[in-house]
């Protein structure tokens, strides 16, 4: 396949390796000295056993110095998707898949939903309706990340652990395009099990993510930390039943429960969350996909969330603070 990754940081990065080697003709989009190190070195990949795999691909900065894609894999954070968003019509042809795979629920989330919600705009992800104007809702596949992966140095990335990319069609259909997804990604390594609701995977991850992705950026503890301290893990269980209670309002059945969800985390140990390691990096944090999102649905659906309202409200503020709009805040606690 002719696949585009934009953003080929650790999650685009660890695809578009495997899947260069597997012998698909990859083109990563990506900007500054990560750029200039896979044009100039190609794109390493540390694996767990500590070996490393090479990957010549094309690397460009613009989507218009690319041609149109078979497949394209938006593997930039949620908050920097309406940057890219107009820029993509270069790589899009009457054919093209887009694949998704940003933490949180997405912003086509309720297109092919049906029922009363069916095409409703998540406002909270797709504010002023750019993602939606932009990137056709039937050309998207909508996929969940498992392994990780970061980034040690420009143009190398470091797999820690799991392969698994569930895929699955946004109305549950089996589609011959899912099904040579599917053979591409495994030929690649890259387990990818097609689903019939890909939604309910989604909020399965998310669940997650609501939770121990914002306390661990605001106490800066590891998941083995807040699984084990009592009123951490009273506060992630908290949230994870409200944003359950949403869920099912929306027709979803998760098949763990909150304790078996909590203990899978401890069982990660001392890791750091994505949310945490763009707090130790000054990056802007994924608020809306994973917070934000989820008490937009709360009040659609009239469930009451005050567990994950308060810790929204104190990540939000922080990555107010930490993006500089906070500056006047800083300034008068200064004066004080």
């Amino acid at each position: 396949m002719q696949i585009c990754i934009v953003g080929a940081g650790a999650i685009g990065g660890l695809m578009a390796t495997r899947l260069a080697c597997a012998g698909n003709d990859v083109t990563v989009i990506d900007r500054g000295a990560h750029l200039a190190a896979i044009r100039s070195e190609g794109l390493t990949l540390v694996e767990m056993d500590g070996s490393k795999t090479v990957a010549r691909v094309n690397a460009v900065e613009h989507a218009a110095d690319a041609a149109a894609q078979d497949l394209v894999i938006l593997a930039v954070k949620s908050q920097v998707l309406e940057e890219i968003a107009p820029t993509i019509a270069a790589l899009t042809g009457p054919d093209t898949i887009y694949l998704t795979v940003q933490n949180g629920l997405p912003w086509w989330y309720f297109h092919k939903h049906g029922g009363p919600f069916d095409r409703y705009r998540i406002a909270s992800l797709d504010p002023g309706g750019c993602l939606t104007q932009h990137i056709d809702s039937d050309q998207i596949i909508g996929c969940v990340v498992y392994p990780a992966a970061t980034i040690v140095g420009p143009g190398v990335i470091r797999h820690v652990e799991g392969d698994r990319f569930p895929i699955g069609e946004l109305d549950g259909s089996t589609t011959p395009r899912i099904e040579r997804l599917a053979q591409t990604f495994d030929a690649a390594g890259l387990e990818a099990r097609i689903l019939g609701d890909i939604r309910s995977e989604i909020w399965l991850k998310a669940w997650g993510n609501l939770s121990f992705n914002p306390i661990s950026a605001l106490t800066h503890a590891t998941l083995a930390d807040i699984a084990r301290f009592p009123e951490t893990r009273a506060l992630a269980a908290a949230m994870m039943s409200e944003a359950q209670a949403v869920a099912a309002r929306l027709g979803i059945t998760f098949r763990h429960t909150i304790e078996r969800r909590i203990a899978g985390a401890e069982a990660v140990g001392a890791h750091k969350t994505s949310m945490l390691q763009d707090v130790e990096a000054g990056r802007s944090l994924e608020t809306e996909a994973l917070i934000g999102s989820i008490i937009e649905l709360a009040r659609i659906t009239g469930t009451p969330s005050p567990s994950i309202d308060a810790v929204y409200a104190c990540t939000r503020l922080l990555n107010t603070v930490m993006i500089g709009e906070g500056a006047g805040i800083r300034l008068v606690r200064r004066a004080a």
